[in-house]
């Protein structure tokens, strides 16, 4: 099997834990801060073609081995939109299965996320938003979307009521990514 790497890897902080694997099918890597309670950023890579940056609210339990529900959606998303690669990225770097869990954390942001959401946007083709609702803690959803504008055109899978970006995970396959003027 050719041996799979993402062109323009992130730049690593020296003190971040990253975690690669690589199996028949894809190549991964996690990044984790020193602690491991953050995860800034997690990429599957299987083959070559356009990149994807998926940022969403937090990272859950999925890991440089393994895809919890909402990564399985978004690697399938990816995929069946031809992509060869994505990135996921968060408004919050704290690892939590649970908003609440996270918003009680005293500090869910990390101290190196948004250096790497910026890492990230340079790195994809596309970025999409897909944080839901609950991006409005602490002010995250307006503090990202301008890093996020000022790095690349932004898209979404559609706007709750309140114009949040939908959450992968509750939006059908047949809806693609749409540009999102904010």
């Amino acid at each position: 099997m050719t041996t799979l790497r993402s062109s323009g890897e992130t730049q690593c902080n020296p003190d971040w834990i990253v975690r690669t694997h690589q199996d028949d099918t894809r190549w991964s890597e996690a990044i984790y801060s020193p602690c491991e309670a953050y995860r800034y950023a997690l990429t599957r890579h299987w083959a070559e073609g356009p990149k994807l940056n998926v940022v969403m609210l937090n990272p859950s339990t999925a890991d440089e081995r393994r895809n919890d529900p909402t990564i399985e959606r978004c690697e399938r998303r990816a995929r069946a939109g031809g992509f060869g690669a994505f990135r996921i990225t968060n408004l919050f770097a704290v690892r939590a299965t649970d908003p609440r869990e996270m918003k009680r954390h005293p500090a869910p942001v990390g101290p190196d996320n948004d250096t790497v959401l910026r890492q990230a946007c340079r790195w994809a083709d596309l970025t999409l938003c897909g944080w839901g609702v609950h991006g409005v803690h602490q002010g995250r959803n307006a503090h990202v979307a301008a890093i996020l504008r000022a790095e690349s055109n932004l898209h979404v899978l559609g706007l709750s009521r309140d114009g949040h970006p939908r959450h992968p995970l509750y939006v059908a396959y047949a809806q693609g990514p749409r540009p999102w003027a904010i």
